[in-house]
Parts: structure tokens; sequence; C-alpha cells
């Protein structure tokens, strides 16, 4: 099981800024952040459904090649909230909302781009 994940960013600020809007959605907040000066080296921060944060940004040269990161959320209204408001935040579309068969029948999900290229998707598995 993974207990949370992340990407390395080129612009915090503005990294952090598009994941508050992205995620907000689908239920994600800015749940802590930690400055260089406290870590050692990097600035971070971490998002996610309280009471703990499960995914990471982390300022620094940016991860090559980008990264795909999936959140599973349980409607597919979620699902197309998470995209407009990813877009809305910067992001660019890298897949409208919609059914994807080739996954699986009920495979609902949209992907967007993030200000680095990270390939950030949220699906829904469950039918209509």
């Amino acid at each position: 099981m993974i207990d949370h994940t992340g990407v390395v960013v080129s612009d915090f600020g503005r990294s952090k800024a598009f994941y508050a809007q992205a995620l907000a959605p689908i239920g994600y907040v800015l749940m802590m952040e930690t400055p260089a000066s406290v870590t050692g080296g990097t600035d971070v921060a971490g998002f996610g459904e309280p009471p703990k944060p499960d995914f990471w940004i982390a300022s620094g040269t940016a991860n090559k090649p980008p990264v795909h990161v999936a959140f599973g959320v349980p409607a597919r209204a979620l699902v197309d909230a998470f995209h407009a408001a990813a877009i809305a935040a910067g992001g660019t579309d890298n897949g409208k909302p919609g059914l994807r068969p080739h996954y699986h029948p009920n495979y609902y999900g949209a992907f967007v781009l993030d200000p680095d290229g990270h390939n950030i998707e949220a699906v829904c598995h469950a039918p209509a």
C-alpha cells in the first residue's frame, strides 16, 4: 500500500497555488508546509484529506521525465470538477473528462499537465 507520494517542482510558489486550486474539488487541502531552512535544503508542502497529507511537492529541479500521479475519486462529477479547476489554475489539458474503456468499462478519468509537465489525473472507477 502506498502511504504517500510526490513530485519535485521548479517554481514552488506557483506549483503550491496550482495544486491548492486543482485538488480542492476532490477534497484535498494544503495541510503542511516546511521551509528549506527546516528540512535542510528544500521547501516542501503536503496536500491531502485530513488528517494526513499523502501528496507532496518539493522545490528543486523538476522530475525528468515528468511523473504521472492519479487521484481516485468516488464520483465522475469530481473528475469533471478537478479538470475544470486544474485548467483554471493554469494547467494544460492532457485528456478531457471521459470514459477510457480500453482500461476497463467504468474507467472515467481526466488528465492535466501541471506547470512542470507532470501528468496529474483524477479517476473514478464506479459505474455512472
